[in-house]
């Protein structure tokens, strides 16, 4: 064996060390009590207050309250799974497979910042620390396992393009539509 494959052996994934540590626990615990607040305020306070807003806020809240609990489910499947890793349950190759299921991505706001600020305070509140959790979930599954959230997207979808390179592909999917023309 050389010194470099003997120094690969000794090293520690500080993904792996985290992922198993008391910081872990302090996160799933977070996570779940996130889910279990969710649940609480979007099956009674926010119920009620949901039937009392102006149809665009009614709109926007259905579509972030859907959002929201996607975000969460998807956050709660992956910390079961990074627990049941951590206790022995699956190795970390099953957790990867069983991963695959779980589509975590990220996803932002479903509604406009303006119509998103006219929201209950609560539903707000909601909402960023589900997308906060996120993002630590995120960046610890991109050292576990070394994923790009984005590399489910489809080819292309994640480049920049300019506003005329926009323009040309929706004339080359309908070339006879005259709003397009600059």
């Amino acid at each position: 064996m050389n010194q470099r494959s003997d120094d690969r052996s000794n090293t520690v994934s500080f993904g792996e060390k985290l992922a198993s540590s008391e910081a872990f626990k302090a996160l799933f615990r977070e996570g779940m009590g996130l889910v279990e607040e969710t649940a609480a305020y979007l099956d009674g306070p926010g119920r009620l207050v949901s039937k009392t807003l102006p149809r665009a806020e009614a709109l926007a809240y259905s579509s972030e309250s859907m959002r929201l609990t996607t975000r969460l489910m998807q956050l709660a499947s992956w910390l079961l799974l990074q627990r049941a890793v951590n206790e022995g349950e699956l190795t970390v190759m099953q957790a990867s497979t069983e991963k695959r299921k779980v589509r975590l991505s990220r996803h932002d706001f479903a509604s406009h910042a303006a119509i998103f600020d006219k929201l209950p305070h609560e539903l707000r509140d909601l909402v960023l620390q589900s997308m906060r959790l996120q993002e630590r979930i995120l960046h610890l599954d991109q050292l576990l396992y070394g994923d790009d959230p984005g590399a489910d997207a489809p080819a292309g979808a994640t480049e920049s393009l300019s506003i005329d390179a926009q323009f040309e592909r929706l004339r080359a999917a309908f070339p006879g539509a005259s709003a397009l023309k600059p």
